[in-house]
């Protein structure tokens, strides 16, 4: 039994829900987002809430209820706050700039590494934090790893691009007798 699937989804003032189907659309104040789902869930809209059911008793279908659930609970969220993501750059001459649509990392390697930043995300660069917000939590979060990935945080001397709630476990280096 899924237990995020059973709690009615509660829809904020300001924030309209279309269901069509198997398509979801949430509109409020930070933007619009739509999300098809698989039709092996039945997602209705009451006075209460939204509510997801699965249509038989199978494994699959127990799984979609509490993902589209959650799915559902994420569009809300981000179209009414924008989900944010920071990550610090550590390292001497370790630098992060954002160029129009592009963010150029200088990590230590013997070239910038640019990206291209997704359609909906914002980046902002002070000092060494970069900060990734956007309404659609799975590009958010899909984007800084791929941030975070161009560089990972090495455990001697913690270099690297790190999630800001990121604990590096440090290692002792080589001694000698």
């Amino acid at each position: 039994m899924s237990r995020i699937g059973k709690k009615i989804i509660e829809v904020p003032a300001g924030t309209e829900v279309k269901i069509d189907g198997t398509v979801v659309s949430v509109k409020g104040p930070q933007g619009e987002l739509k999300r098809e789902f698989n039709d092996i869930v039945k997602i209705s809209k009451n006075d209460d809430g939204i509510l997801v059911e699965p249509i038989n008793n199978t494994k699959f279908a127990r799984a979609m209820w509490g993902t589209a659930a959650s799915h559902i609970r994420n569009m809300i969220q981000g179209v009414n706050e924008k989900f944010t993501k920071e990550l610090i750059v550590e390292g001497v001459g370790y630098r992060a700039a954002v160029n129009g649509k592009k963010i150029t990392l200088s990590v230590g390697f013997s070239h910038d590494v640019e990206l291209e930043i997704p359609e909906g995300i914002e980046v902002e660069v002070e000092k060494n934090n970069i900060k990734v917000s956007g309404i659609d939590k799975e590009k958010v979060g899909l984007f800084a790893s791929k941030i975070r990935i161009t560089k990972k945080p090495e455990p001697y001397k913690g270099k690297g691009i790190r999630y800001a709630d990121e604990v590096v476990k440090r290692k002792e280096g080589k001694r000698a007798v």
